[in-house]
């Protein structure tokens, strides 16, 4: 019953850390209340992609003949799709139950709470209550969908996104509130597949927290598909007592009610930090975050949180990077604190979205003299071929030391793009490096080498 680290919690944050501990030596128990991989490999990260590549099947086929092909009027079979998703993330929990075991971590079914002088309380599915004594223990408790006073969610009219991949039967129309990654996916999977979908964003553009040119071409994409976009509008309130929903929303030109089947709240996390003995054990917090150093410890010794209970960007790469530098530091090893500044962020709509850095906005506010470059995909010979033109990539330096600040990009798989300007930045790689380094040809990737030598005056294909 007693462990070197002690993990509550078992999604990306939870899981990594919980294997890296038993990498460095230590005796390691995880706590889990619901499935192994927690909300990101059950209900978050996973499942949706698994939606996502469905719809962009769907796509495929419906625009065949684009590319030469003849293919008979293919539908969607809605429950198939949600089947596929469920099983997916059904194969990677199983996944992780493989990688506890093999790197010898005890798995404790059950609700964990901290308690004073090191224990652990585990309250197991029966009911029986069992503690534990750890040296360290890590929270990773992850973060639920967020409620609004006037967004009640009931599970039926008005979901969250765990609903949004397990109904029973495809809505006709969906009204989704909010429009970051979350909003934007699901606006993507259930337009493809032929629901009516309306997206409200309280804010002038959607994806907010993007460049402005980036959220620009992204709200041209969606409403060329058929998806309706009301930005700079609020969802004041919603009439579930009818067959459809009534959605009364706010707009710069008044009031206007829009009729759906189900209104998907997508308007961000809500930090699990309640029952978890933090008041108990005296652990400081701060607008729901858990407050943390740098290695993320907290006020209280031998107490550690990360991942989206703690301040920083809610992402499932941020808490499995926050959870090996938490316990390479109470190893002793030397580890750097982990810059939040070069943190790619990713939405896997199509066209996807990927960035990392200043946006151009934010540059110009922090006082740089900025040199921007662009490369649209419709110049790109990849993109050409793969009948995938929409998008392009956007990069800035700093005038006068070449520093890479910050880059963006929307279009098909950039995603699995931005990886090469994290690693640039983190190199401290400049505006010219870029431009000599020799990318393959035809790739997409040679977008960002083009983008950086049109901020250079340099770009050839353009």
């Amino acid at each position: 019953m007693n462990y070197d680290v002690i993990v509550l919690g078992s999604g990306p944050g939870g899981y990594v850390t919980a294997i890296r501990a038993s990498q460095l030596g230590f005796k390691v128990a995880i706590i889990e209340k619901e499935n192994l991989g927690g909300v990101c490999l059950n209900w978050g990260c996973i499942p949706t992609k698994a939606l996502i590549k469905s719809a962009q099947v769907f796509e495929y086929i419906q625009h065949a003949k684009e590319y030469g092909i003849n293919v008979s009027e293919a539908s969607a079979d809605f429950g198939a799709v949600i089947k596929r998703s469920r099983d997916v993330a059904d194969g990677m929990s199983k996944g992780i139950q493989f990688l506890m075991k093999k790197n010898k971590i005890d798995v404790i079914e059950g609700y964990g709470k901290i308690k004073k002088g090191g224990k652990v309380e585990v309250k197991s599915p029966d009911g029986r209550t069992t503690e534990y004594a750890a040296t360290h223990t890590i929270l990773a408790t992850g973060a639920r969908s967020r409620e609004l006073p006037n967004l009640k969610q009931d599970g039926k009219k008005i979901i969250g996104y765990r609903e949004a991949m397990t109904m029973a039967e495809q809505p006709k129309s969906l009204v989704i509130v909010g429009s970051g990654a979350i909003g934007c996916e699901f606006a993507y999977v259930y337009n493809s597949m032929g629901t009516k979908v309306t997206i409200v964003e309280f804010l002038d553009n959607i994806v907010p927290l993007e460049d402005e040119d980036i959220s620009k071409n992204l709200a041209r994409s969606f409403k060329k598909s058929g998806i309706n976009i009301m930005t700079g509008s609020s969802v004041e309130s919603v009439d579930t007592t009818g067959a459809v929903c009534k959605v009364n929303i706010k707009t710069a030109k008044g009031m206007e009610v829009i009729e759906a089947d189900v209104v998907l709240s997508a308007v961000g996390i809500t930090a699990n930090i309640e029952n978890i003995g933090l008041e108990e054990v005296g652990v400081k917090t701060d607008k729901g975050k858990v407050l943390v150093d740098e290695f993320y410890r907290t006020n209280v010794p031998g107490v550690y949180a990360i991942g989206d209970i703690v301040p920083g960007q809610a992402l499932a790469h941020v808490a499995s990077a926050e959870g090996i530098i938490c316990v390479e530091k109470i190893k002793g090893l030397h580890v750097e604190a982990l810059d939040y500044g070069n943190i790619p962020g990713c939405t896997y709509a199509s066209p996807e979205v990927a960035s990392v850095g200043l946006t151009e906005k934010a540059a110009k506010a922090a006082g740089y003299e900025i040199k921007v470059g662009k490369f649209p995909f419709s110049a790109s010979g990849k993109a050409s071929a793969s009948g995938a033109k929409d998008g392009f990539v956007k990069v800035i330096f700093d005038a006068k030391y070449g520093e890479f600040l910050g880059c963006h990009m929307i279009g098909m798989n950039v995603t699995e793009m931005i990886a090469e300007v994290v690693v640039a930045r983190k190199l401290e790689t400049t505006g010219h490096e870029i431009i000599k380094s020799v990318h393959p040809h035809p790739t997409m990737s040679e977008a960002i080498m083009e983008a950086a030598a049109d901020a250079y005056g340099e770009v050839i294909h353009m």
